[in-house]
């Protein structure tokens, strides 16, 4: 029988416990007076003290951001790019990470060393060749120069790594036997073992390339090829004396993001516990 926990571990437990609702309650502070300042009038999203319930609660804020801002154009292309993103890098992380963590061929370890170095080199050392380049390829202000630019990453490909070899040799090695190819074993073996780190990558993908402003900024100049996130700052350009609209853009430039996370949490917990989890 396990023995009972002490009052001085109950105790322990019980601050531990208050402590993390108060961080979290600090970190849900910020998101909530943006939620809240919404649904105000314009004059009531600055008053002090702060005023935690609208009154009258302003619905139409959520109209008229859709009327006032082109909306529809900065969603769509921001949905567009981040799926496509996501999918470019989940599929190009996964495919190399089972080369270097199935697979076996002369300087496997040095290559994935040097490939994985690039992920401290900063992108602001060399997006001026990568513009130039884009440039010459005809891709510049275009969607295409925002997909090229993040089809692949090092993350992926360490993330994925790390997870494969939590999965047993000897899986890879009985589908060797039995005539199935390395392409085979990666998609009907390995990929259906790794959901968790699949769920984790596309997760942290999707938010990364919703919320990228530099990228976009410097290769799109036409404005119906603008993101969310250069639309908004547009519209605060614009409109910024409406306080209670730039919050509303606000909120629906974060409320994809955070129901993806919310229906996958799960996953990605799990994917990121179990990354570097030996086999």
């Amino acid at each position: 029988m396990a023995a009972r926990p002490s009052a001085l571990q109950r105790s322990g437990r019980v601050l531990l416990y208050v402590v993390m609702i108060i961080a979290a309650a600090g970190i849900m502070l910020p998101f909530a007076w943006m939620v809240i300042s919404s649904l105000k009038l314009n004059n009531q999203v600055f008053t002090a003290p702060v005023q935690w319930i609208p009154d009258p609660v302003q619905w139409r804020n959520y109209f008229d951001i859709w009327v006032k801002a082109d909306m529809v154009t900065w969603v769509r292309n921001t949905l567009v790019v981040s799926v496509a993103v996501t999918f470019l890098q989940v599929l190009t992380g996964s495919f190399a990470a089972y080369g270097f963590a199935k697979m076996r061929f002369p300087g496997r370890d040095a290559l994935f060393l040097l490939y994985i170095g690039t992920i401290a080199v900063p992108w602001q050392s060399y997006m001026i060749p990568q513009f130039q380049m884009l440039s010459s390829w005809g891709l510049n202000n275009t969607l295409w120069a925002i997909m090229l630019l993040q089809a692949f990453g090092a993350f992926g490909v360490f993330l994925m790594k790390q997870y494969y070899e939590s999965i047993p040799d000897s899986l890879s090695e009985a589908a060797r036997i039995d005539g199935l190819s390395e392409y085979g074993i990666w998609w009907r073996i390995i990929m259906p073992l790794s959901v968790p780190a699949l769920a984790s990558l596309t997760i942290i993908t999707f938010v990364q390339t919703w919320n990228d402003y530099l990228g976009p900024l410097i290769y799109l100049r036409d404005r119906e090829l603008w993101t969310i996130q250069l639309g908004l700052q547009s519209f605060i350009g614009e409109y910024n004396a409406e306080h209670a609209l730039v919050m509303t853009g606000s909120v629906l430039s974060v409320l994809p993001i955070a129901l993806i996370f919310l229906f996958g949490q799960r996953y990605f917990i799990q994917g990121i516990a179990t990354t570097g989890v030996k086999g």
